[in-house]
C-alpha cells in the first residue's frame, strides 16, 4: 500500500489559503516582475520544509539534502520580502554579463537604448542595490535613456543655487581638460575641485547628480559620471550652468 504526504499549504501574509482570488499568481508573473529562476526554486522549496538553518541553497543541495523529515506540519506563509530578499541575493551572485542580458529587454520596455551604455559596468554598479531585475533596468535608465534628464522645477530652485552652479562650472572647466575619465581620475578631480573651492561633498555632489541625472540620489558619483561619459557629463553640465 503506498504511503501518502502532503507538503504543507501555503497561506497568504495575512494567514488566509493562497487561491486565485486571494493573490495566487502564475509562476509567470514572478518571471514578468522580475525574479530569477534560482531564487524562485530556493524560496519555493524553503517553505514548509528545512535543512537546519540554511536560507541559501543551490539546486543540487537541494536535491542533495531533501526529505520528507524534514517538511513542517504547519502551515507555510507566503512572505513577498523574504522572496525579494533571496532574489537579491541571487541578484548579487550573478554575473554582470548575465545580468546584462537579462535586464536588456526590460531596458526597451521602458523606452531605453541598451547599446547606449556599457550594461554590463552598469549592471557592476547596481546590482548590489536592486531586489529584482526591473529595478536593476528602472535604475540603468540614467545611463540608458536617450532622451535628457528632466530636473524638476522645485528640485532645480532648491539645489541648482548660485553657490551650486559655480562649483559646477568649475568642475566642467577642469573635465573638460581631464584625459583619463576612469571612476578613479573623476574621484581624485572631484577632491581636488573640493579642496581647491574649500567646499564639502554635499555641496558638490547633490547639484551634480541634479544636473546630470535629474535625480537627487544616485549610486557613487564617480562611477556614475565615468558610466554617463565624458562628452555627455559636460553637455549636461553646459546646459545647466548657462541655463
Amino acid at each position: 500500500i503506498p504511503e501518502y504526504g502532503h507538503v504543507p499549504m501555503i497561506l497568504g501574509p495575512d494567514g488566509e489559503k493562497l487561491s486565485k482570488r486571494h493573490g495566487a499568481v502564475g509562476i509567470l508573473e514572478y518571471d514578468h516582475e522580475g525574479f530569477l529562476p534560482e531564487a524562485m526554486m530556493n524560496y519555493l522549496a524553503r517553505l514548509g520544509w528545512s535543512h537546519g538553518d540554511e536560507e541559501l541553497f543551490s539546486r543540487a543541495q537541494f536535491i542533495e539534502w531533501f526529505n520528507t523529515r524534514n517538511l513542517s506540519r504547519p502551515p507555510a506563509q507566503w512572505d513577498p520580502k523574504k522572496l525579494r530578499w533571496v532574489n537579491a541575493h541571487y541578484i548579487k551572485q550573478s554575473t554582470d554579463e548575465r545580468l546584462a542580458k537579462l535586464v536588456a529587454p526590460r531596458i526597451k520596455q521602458l523606452g531605453g537604448e541598451p547599446a547606449q551604455a556599457d550594461l554590463p559596468a552598469v549592471m557592476a554598479l547596481l546590482k548590489q542595490r536592486a531586489e529584482t531585475l526591473n529595478e536593476l533596468a528602472t535604475q540603468a535608465m540614467i545611463f540608458c535613456d536617450p532622451a535628457e534628464p528632466t530636473i524638476d522645477p522645485e528640485l532645480q530652485a532648491q539645489v541648482l543655487t548660485p553657490e551650486a552652479l559655480e562649483l559646477l562650472r568649475a568642475f566642467a572647466e577642469k573635465a573638460r581638460t581631464q584625459e583619463d575619465w576612469q571612476t578613479e581620475a573623476i574621484g581624485q578631480l572631484i577632491k581636488d575641485l573640493l579642496k581647491a573651492h574649500d567646499a564639502r561633498m554635499p555641496q558638490l555632489g547633490i547639484p551634480m547628480r541634479v544636473a546630470v541625472t535629474g535625480q537627487r540620489q544616485t549610486p557613487a558619483l564617480d562611477a556614475v559620471l565615468a558610466l554617463l561619459g565624458q562628452e555627455r557629463v559636460l553637455q549636461r553640465l553646459d546646459r545647466v550652468t548657462s541655463a
